[in-house]
């Protein structure tokens, strides 16, 4: 990756309060083409306000997001979404009573006219986009028409992450992507990320599990407080360094 690349996303002087309590403050970075960030940080230092300002949910009070070097104004994460920032939650945001197919496309389904009138969902050509998007991730799961429920939590995991590679996703958001899967389902998670990687895609990963973190990331962003307080190359550290900087023991950048 060369550093002469144009940043992808750009956070500069973000800040944003909730009465008294100033929950990210002054936080800048940024993330280019096919790196991945690792952001980290204990309970209550900001990570995920930080992210709701970058996939709009929040608005910050203060300083700017810039996707490809344009300010956006986000009011909605849908309007995220539309420019090519996918967030992927804890809870996945997957319709568990629906099948694979149905969640890649939820709410952008083709549509095909029968009889020359009437207009149905597509069902045969979504099922063939989710099977070619879930094979150039090298994501192999049986039964594509069964539902999300039935699925294990790797499979659900792939399916969220292939819908937003299928919408060409610029930027992916994973908040503790391996939470609750079993060890060879955190791999294939891994996996994916460095799949990810190699399409260009940037990810930033939240996680409290640093193994996940150094595992994937090119990067590691450090958060204590409302602040960043390192930035660094995840070859520079190790487990405790990171540690220390989250509870302040080490100086940071």
């Amino acid at each position: 990756m060369s550093e002469t690349t144009a940043p992808i996303l750009q956070v500069v002087g973000i800040t944003k309060r909730f009465g008294g309590l100033t929950a990210v403050n002054n936080v800048s970075m940024e993330i280019r083409s096919g790196e991945v960030v690792g952001l980290v940080g204990d309970n209550g230092a900001g990570k995920s306000t930080l992210i709701k300002m970058i996939s709009g949910v929040y608005r910050p009070d203060e300083g700017q997001v810039l996707l490809e070097g344009q300010e956006t104004n986000f009011a909605t994460p849908l309007e995220a979404r539309e420019r090519g920032i996918e967030t992927i939650y804890q809870d996945l945001a997957l319709c568990e009573n629906l099948d694979a197919t149905v969640n890649i496309f939820l709410g952008r389904e083709p549509l095909r006219r029968t009889l020359g009138l009437f207009k149905t969902v597509d069902r045969p050509l979504m099922l063939a986009e989710s099977q070619e998007v879930l094979n150039q991730l090298d994501i192999h799961i049986p039964n594509l028409r069964r539902p999300i429920r039935e699925m294990s939590g790797g499979q659900r995991q792939a399916v969220a992450i292939a819908r937003a590679v299928y919408w060409k996703a610029r930027l992916m958001i994973m908040d503790e992507p391996t939470a609750a899967l079993a060890v060879p389902e955190q791999r294939k998670v891994h996996e994916l990320v460095r799949t990810l990687r190699e399409r260009g895609v940037p990810v930033i990963i939240i996680s409290h599990n640093l193994q996940d973190v150094f595992a994937v990331a090119d990067r590691i962003v450090v958060m204590r407080r409302g602040r960043k307080v390192a930035d660094r190359p995840a070859a520079s550290l190790a487990s405790d360094d990171v540690v220390s900087l989250m509870v302040g023991a080490t100086v940071g950048d």
